[in-house]
This record gives structure tokens, sequence and C-alpha cells, in this order.
């Protein structure tokens, strides 16, 4: 997939700020470059807690839930790790992991943002993310009905942001100065 946005870390904070409150955000990137941490870190910026689904570890029910009999009728109520009363960051890691039946499921939650009757509270944003199939991993094709529900941006780490993450984190020396020498002044990822 060719994406037509490229940012940085410093870059991925500033597109979650100004477009996941309206549209869902699907980062796509190699693994282990900090996709879930930028997530995190952006959920602690904007004061609201994360919950991270691991797509690769679900089943469609783990979404929709399970149906139970209230009144004579059958109704799905949402399982408790989703149905939250106040706004959260829902994190849809590894979500081109997951198979296709998973992937159904998450449609109009990514989309309308609910789960059959229970809608996510007002406020909450939906953030996705994945490695690509470029880079080795297990992925599988996401439908055009599941791309199309969210915009897409690619994370190109920046070796001068991660050092000065780095730094700032207290990592050990070592570290830094081995990343610093790998880099030769470019970008290493």
């Amino acid at each position: 997939m060719n994406l037509p946005v490229s940012v940085s870390q410093k870059e991925l904070l500033d597109v979650l700020l100004n477009i996941s409150p309206v549209r869902p955000v699907y980062i796509w990137g190699a693994p282990g470059i900090g996709k879930s941490a930028l997530v995190e870190k952006f959920a602690e910026e904007v004061g609201m807690p994360c919950v991270s689904l691991l797509g690769s570890q679900l089943a469609p029910e783990d979404i929709i839930g399970i149906p139970q009999i209230q009144d004579g009728v059958s109704a799905f109520l949402p399982p408790k790790m989703i149905a939250g009363k106040d706004p959260y960051i829902l994190f849809l890691d590894e979500l081109n992991d997951c198979s296709q039946e998973v992937q159904k499921a998450f449609y109009s939650l990514i989309y309308e943002r609910r789960v059959g009757e229970y809608h996510l509270p007002e406020g909450s944003i939906v953030i996705g993310a994945g490695n690509r199939s470029s880079d080795n991993a297990i992925v599988k094709t996401m439908s055009s009905a599941l791309l199309n529900r969210m915009f897409h941006v690619q994370l190109k780490p920046n070796v001068n942001e991660w050092l000065a993450w780095a730094y700032e984190a207290g990592l050990h020396p070592f570290v830094t100065a081995w990343t610093r020498s790998a880099a030769g002044g470019r970008a290493i990822f």
C-alpha cells in the first residue's frame, strides 16, 4: 500500500490531535518503532484513558458481545473493556493481523463508534495501528470497507526525535551512543 502521508513521531501526535477527533486514524509502520507507545503518549497528553485491544487475540464476540435475553428479546451487550461511560481512546492494535470476521466486527465500531445499541461516549477517539506486509510481519489484507473508514498515515521514525525522547526517558547511554553511531547522521529505521 502506498500511503500519501508519512509522518515522524512528533508529526504523528499533531495528526492524532487534529484528525482523530473527527475521523479514525490508522498508523502503518515497521514492528517495534513505537506506534503503541505514541498512541499512549497521545492519550496521556489529551488526558484520556487508553483502552487497547490487540486484534490478533480477538474473536468477533469480543467486540460485538454475547446475546442475552432482556424483556423477551435478545440484545447484544457490549464487552466491559469497551463499555465505558466517559470518553476514552480506543486503540485497535494489530488490526490488520486479525481475522476477516474480527475485522468485520470492527466496521461499525470504527466508523460509527458503536457496537450494536451501545455508542462510545461522546468525545471518544478510535485509533488503529499495524505493520506493513513489506516488514515480513504477520498481516492480513484489510477489506476496502475497513480501509475506507480511516485516515491512513505511515510512521517513519526520525532518529533525532527518538534520541531526544531517549535522553528525556533516561535510556542507558550505551543505547543512545549505539543509535547515534549506527545512524551516522541519517535515519536507521
